[in-house]
């Protein structure tokens, strides 16, 4: 199955309390997609995953606001 996250609901499931368990359901699906988030929510995603799993991560940003998703 896959999985969609908006940006509003991706504030709760990162904080600290929930973000290992988002993590744990996303890894179960095929594909997970977020949409309409902030660069630094797409960062922090990048992230948990790149430090948690060995999954690979695609994000697409617009421009300069995007550069701590890329790094």
């Amino acid at each position: 199955f896959g999985l969609l996250v908006t940006g509003q609901a991706l504030a709760y499931a990162l904080n600290e309390k929930l973000k290992m368990k988002f993590l744990e359901l996303g890894t179960m699906c095929k594909a997970v997609v977020c949409c309409r988030v902030t660069p630094l929510q797409k960062a922090q995603v990048v992230e948990l995953v790149m430090q948690n799993e060995k999954k690979i991560t695609l994000a697409i940003g617009d421009g300069a606001n995007d550069v701590s998703m890329i790094q």
